[in-house]
């Protein structure tokens, strides 16, 4: 029998960090001494009161069936206080919808507003779900590069008019992944202007909100802005702030309407988010947060020694406010991908290529702050002994 695989999937790309992971295990099974600073996992374990609710949680009957619909009320309510909290931001119940991971409404939203020949707005470099939910449509990517000189800002002023009339969805991504940018108050005040103007609607991406590095300022929400939850909503996940990759728990939250059309889209293609993963969230979000001042003051501390090795070394690195990266140009005469096989091949150390998340973040790698300082000092200690 010829398996034939459908057209669209034809057109994607191979995942990256499933890639990066594929490298990680050949080079281990070779026998190497990995440090990998790639893949952007955390590795703490997720604190002891979260999982002594979900051992709570998951012995209750009730929260072993179907869990339908956009989530437990006591979850949306969770959250909503969660951003009145961080934020300053009144939500609704109803403006919140529950996520299997913040990843999978991501991939979905595209579902419920993209139709063949629309256009997406997609930063680059950038998380590859943006354009995978885009290519499952039928929709068109555009993609708007973020260099250094914008402060790696999409520069919407420069986008095509006759792109503009076609757009349906725009996303952005602060703190930013890759490149640990955050976005000043101006700029979302200019987006919101945008995308009230020219009828697109606002994905914002904020994974990385609860990991910054000063308490003066803190990353801006989205929603915090007036006209906010007209044009848009926001993406939040538990994954990076209290270290539950695996738990798949997230929300989207904002316009009424769109959560609505997300939440849709969900009811045909999942049954929800286990109940008892959600009432840990609960206990997550509604609990002491010391957990995450904690998680911020180790990476803070990583950061701070990978970045001053890095510069000792004769890297150029900027210093990240936000996010678990550090954004580093590769030595000249490199290119991104030359650079991640050097590290592998002669220093056994796994990140990730600047190109690989989109053409502009040629001549950058990633490296995520998933190891402790012992590692991190190791790693540069190899690097420094790279002929380069």
């Amino acid at each position: 029998m010829e398996i034939r695989y459908n057209e669209k999937l034809k057109k994607l790309p191979p995942y990256l960090f499933i890639e990066i992971d594929r490298k990680k295990k050949e080079a281990i099974d070779r026998g190497a001494d990995i440090i990998s600073l790639g893949v952007g996992d955390p590795d703490m374990p997720t604190p002891e009161h979260i999982i002594k609710s979900m051992q709570e949680a998951v012995a209750k009957p009730f929260n072993h069936q179907y869990p339908f619909g956009a989530g437990l009320l006591s979850y949306r309510k969770a959250v909503v206080d969660w951003y009145k909290n961080r934020f300053n931001v009144d939500l609704h119940t109803d403006e919140v919808c529950a996520l299997i991971g913040s990843k999978e409404g991501i991939g979905h939203i595209h579902l419920g507003f993209i139709n063949p020949g629309d256009i997406v707005l997609i930063p680059e470099p950038g998380y590859p779900v943006y354009n995978t939910g885009t290519i499952f449509t039928d929709g068109i990517p555009y993609f708007m590069p973020l260099l250094e000189r914008n402060g790696f800002l999409p520069d919407l002023s420069s986008i095509p008019q006759d792109v503009i009339k076609k757009a349906k969805l725009i996303f952005i991504n602060y703190p930013n992944n890759p490149t640990a940018a955050v976005a000043p108050k101006e700029f979302y005040v200019k987006l919101i202007e945008f995308a009230k103007k020219n009828n697109i609607i606002v994905a914002a991406d904020a994974a990385y909100s609860e990991i910054y590095y000063d308490e003066n300022d803190k990353p801006s929400s989205f929603l915090e802005f007036p006209g906010a939850k007209e044009v848009g909503v926001e993406f939040h996940s538990l994954s990076k702030t209290y270290n539950m990759t695996g738990w798949r728990i997230g929300w989207v939250c904002g316009n009424k309407d769109i959560v609505a059309g997300i939440a849709k889209v969900k009811d045909n293609y999942d049954s929800g988010v286990f109940q008892a993963i959600q009432e840990a969230a609960i206990t997550a979000l509604s609990s002491s947060q010391k957990c995450v001042e904690d998680a911020r003051k180790i990476y803070k501390e990583r950061k701070d020694v990978l970045v001053e090795g890095l510069k000792k070394i004769g890297w150029e690195v900027s210093l990240p406010k936000a996010s678990f990266y550090v954004w580093a140009k590769v030595p000249k005469g490199y290119t991104s991908s030359q650079v991640v096989s050097k590290l592998l091949e002669d220093a056994s150390i796994v990140c990730t290529p600047g190109n690989g998340m989109g053409k502009s973040g040629e001549g950058y790698v990633r490296f995520a702050l998933t190891v402790g300082v012992p590692r991190i000092k190791e790693a540069l200690e190899r690097i420094s002994k790279i002929n380069w």
